[in-house]
């Protein structure tokens, strides 16, 4: 028996299970379902490579912004959460410096890793995600080599669930493990994804993505310091008799890099009026007792990063309180904050509409603020202007809820998550489990 029968025989065995389920969560199908598609990964990876060495399944989360939006990049505090939705390669290493990945849905990517510097051609594309992360652990001391790769991911591109992230996440867990012998730190991991997420992929963002994908589960992250302060929040939604949805509104985010980099270029500049590069480095009381000044450095057209501003300082408020309300059982009050939160983002922030004709997201709130009200919460999820909702839905109304959302946007639009308790993690399954 060759060592792919082996291990598609050996994904049926109690541990391998039991190690699915700590990844996916124990929804009806979920098994099978897994089962089924590390099966397909394994084939693949016999009919493309038939590698000769040890073939290792990684996995890296997509991840899900409770609470905290557009904060990271202002060194702010957010609650997210690691999520049963992942970026999965099949993998095993090269004796060259050869890197070949076979993606589903995406032509094959063949490239070596002899020259590291950024090629700005290959910006916004896998490429530059897989040259920047080598360039990063490079720099570092890590060792990088050529692997052979068949990567499938459930966490769809331009779905707000942070499908770059996951993938640099996944480059950094590939080298990671397969020569460095798992020894990288998560918080370590998710800082070489986000230098290659700005500086070779060519998208801004804060560190909450590729943060939330490596650590795993639900965290408190405050980004007020180089060494983010990360606390792990323990709570089950479900057992309090409530499902995490997002839903696909439809619009994707690929085409917005210029909306998202408005709002930390506006936050920036109401930080400039105090002699300051981010909003955490002022005051909120500092800030309100100047917006007279600040509109008058800024001119009219600085109205909209006043109110950004004031989104800012008003979210880092409501994380605590979130984070608070969860370590005290109160959901209540977590409920209240989070629809709190999507109100700031749509009036203040102004994150809801990408133009004038693209409005799916506003509609996909409106649904849920009906269905939902005085029972549930909702609000835009993630960079926003495109793309999902993040909604807390009561378990007895949560087929209903999916039903009706479903014959909106289309069929399997909303999606219900599991919080997930490991970030980037390895399945090596002739060997330990692994990290």
């Amino acid at each position: 028996m060759n060592q792919y029968a082996q291990m598609i025989r050996l994904l049926k065995t109690p541990d391998v299970m039991k190690r699915l389920m700590r990844l996916y969560g124990q929804r009806d199908g979920m098994l099978v379902q897994q089962t089924m598609r590390y099966t397909h990964m394994l084939k693949k990876h016999e009919e493309a490579f038939s590698a000769d060495g040890p073939v290792l399944l990684i996995s890296a989360p997509g991840r899900t912004e409770i609470g905290g939006n557009h904060t990271d990049h202002n060194a702010g505090k957010v609650l997210a959460a690691a999520i049963n939705l992942d970026t999965l390669a099949a993998v095993s290493k090269r004796r060259d410096r050869k890197v070949c990945i076979y993606s589903e849905g995406y032509e094959p990517l063949k490239m070596t890793l002899d020259e590291l510097d950024m090629v700005e051609k290959e910006m916004g594309t896998t490429a530059a995600m897989v040259r920047g992360v080598a360039r990063k652990l490079t720099e570092n001391g890590f060792a990088v080599g050529g692997f052979d790769a068949v990567i499938s991911s459930t966490v769809r591109s331009g779905s707000g669930l942070s499908s770059s992230a996951a993938f640099e996440v996944l480059m950094c867990a590939i080298f990671d493990q397969l020569f460095n012998g798992w020894r990288m730190d998560p918080v370590v991991r998710a800082k070489y994804a986000q230098y290659t997420e700005n500086v070779y992929f060519g998208k801004p963002s804060g560190l909450m993505d590729q943060m939330a994908s490596s650590v795993g589960g639900l965290t408190y992250i405050d980004f007020k310091n180089d060494e983010p302060k990360i606390e792990a929040i323990s709570y089950d939604f479900a057992a309090r008799g409530y499902a995490i949805t997002v839903i696909n509104t439809g619009g994707s985010h690929d085409d917005l890099t210029g909306l998202y980099a408005s709002i930390p270029r506006e936050m920036g500049e109401v930080a400039a009026c105090f002699g300051e590069k981010v909003l955490r480095r002022v005051r909120p009381e500092q800030f309100m007792q100047n917006i007279a000044m600040i509109r008058e450095k800024l001119g009219p057209k600085g109205d909209r990063a006043i109110l950004r501003a004031a989104h800012y300082f008003e979210e880092n408020r409501r994380v605590d309180d979130m984070a608070d309300a969860l370590r005290r059982d109160d959901l209540p009050a977590f409920l209240a904050a989070v629809v709190e939160s999507g109100l700031s983002s749509e009036t203040y922030l102004q994150n809801i509409f990408a133009d004038g004709e693209r409005e799916a997201v506003a509609l996909g709130l409106m649904l849920a603020d009906r269905k939902l009200k005085g029972r549930g919460a909702w609000r835009v999820h993630g960079g926003g202007f495109a793309g999902t909702t993040l909604n807390f839905v009561p378990q007895k109304e949560l087929d209903g809820f999916v039903k009706d959302m479903n014959a909106v946007f289309g069929e399997y639009s909303c999606e219900v998550l599991d919080i997930r308790p490991e970030g980037a993690a390895v399945v090596d399954l002739l060997g330990a489990a692994g990290a």
